[in-house]
């Protein structure tokens, strides 16, 4: 069963970036991943693409031989993939059974909360057998303005009444917040969509005209319960190891490795700890109901690393570099010199000619 994500949020929210980094990770991890370019404007895709729109239809394409502007356009070639799902089904079809699948759509909002192309093609996905979330980026920097803040949640709940899918709403690019400006509240009233009352004196000062519009769009939001944000810095290890966990929760995916796997460098093994405290990496319900571990779990550690302590943290972290250069260096000499010897052994053990 082919388990993956639908990769959707604004222009700017950092889509590529994040697959790209997930590629990464995954590479790391030895997880099979293939992903999918479903943007027909993407014309600098970052990441190796397994499958690509381009390929059966552009932007400019579509603008040129229709006379349609950059959206229209845009929706024209969602409708057009639709009509040729054909296309996109023989594709997937010829992926690694185990890969790990990401799709990733254009930046143009209604396509993930109006439009009903990609709705109905996801609903395709998921009765040929795919196990897929949405994950929905939003930046960060929204959460410092009131007003911005109110229109990324309607935007997140709206995408996740639209989209029918395990829900995933992110805040990306964590690690510039900071550049934005102090937050009114912790970052976990942002994270965890707490009362949104107290938001009501920061909608008073930044748009008082829009102050009751704004109070009851956060009703609305409350009243359905459903809106809540994990965080993301691409570049931190720790970060997107937290993320990959949550949406594995979400759609109840649990990678189990092929027996001649490489162990991936630095993985501890449990398998002589007690019954009591060794985990069953490989089972379903552990990993559905099992604590979530790292240092990025707890929203209040995210808050030190990127707002109250970066410095100290970005300091601590060259150091932790600087040392395993050190390591990799030394390791590398001692490679080095142990292969000379066995060079100089060699020489002394060929004989000498006596012509």
């Amino acid at each position: 069963m082919p388990f993956g994500e639908v990769v959707c949020g604004a222009p700017g929210s950092g889509k590529s970036t994040y697959c790209y980094g997930k590629n990464q990770l995954f590479n790391a991890l030895n997880r099979p991943i293939a992903i999918v370019n479903l943007d027909p404007a993407n014309d600098s895709i970052p990441y190796p693409c397994a499958i690509d729109i381009s390929s059966l239809v552009t932007l400019d394409a579509v603008m040129q031989e229709h006379g349609l502007g950059p959206n229209g356009g845009m929706l024209y070639c969602m409708e057009y993939l639709e009509a040729n799902y054909d296309w996109l089904e023989d594709r997937l079809k010829k992926l690694s059974d185990d890969a790990y699948v990401l799709f990733d759509l254009p930046g143009q909002v209604e396509i993930s909360t109006n439009h009903e192309s990609v709705r109905r093609m996801i609903r395709r996905l998921t009765k040929n057998g795919f196990r897929l979330a949405a994950v929905h980026l939003c930046d960060a920097h929204y959460v410092t303005d009131a007003s911005k803040f109110v229109s990324v949640l309607m935007l997140s709940l709206r995408a996740m009444l639209h989209l029918e899918l395990p829900h995933v709403n992110v805040l990306s690019k964590i690690d510039l917040i900071a550049q934005y400006g102090e937050l009114d509240f912790n970052l976990d009233f942002y994270t965890e969509v707490q009362d949104l009352a107290y938001l009501e004196n920061a909608l008073t000062a930044t748009s008082p005209r829009y102050k009751e519009l704004n109070m009851a769009i956060c009703s609305l939001v409350e009243d359905f319960g459903l809106v809540g944000f994990e965080t993301l810095a691409v570049e931190d290890k720790e970060s997107m190891l937290h993320l990959m966990r949550i949406i594995d929760k979400a759609t109840g995916c649990v990678f189990v490795p092929p027996p001649d796997a490489r162990v991936p460098q630095g993985a501890v093994n449990n398998t002589g700890a007690p019954p009591t405290q060794r985990p069953n990496m490989f089972s379903l319900m552990s990993s559905a109901i099992g604590p979530m571990p790292g240092p990025r779990s707890d929203v209040r550690n995210v808050q030190e690393r990127w707002i109250d302590a970066r410095e100290e943290y970005d300091e601590w972290e060259r150091a932790q570099w600087r040392k395993e250069g050190i390591a990799v260096q030394e390791q590398a000499r001692k490679k080095n010199h142990i292969r000379q010897r066995g060079v100089q052994t060699r020489d002394k053990d060929i004989p000498m000619s006596t012509s």
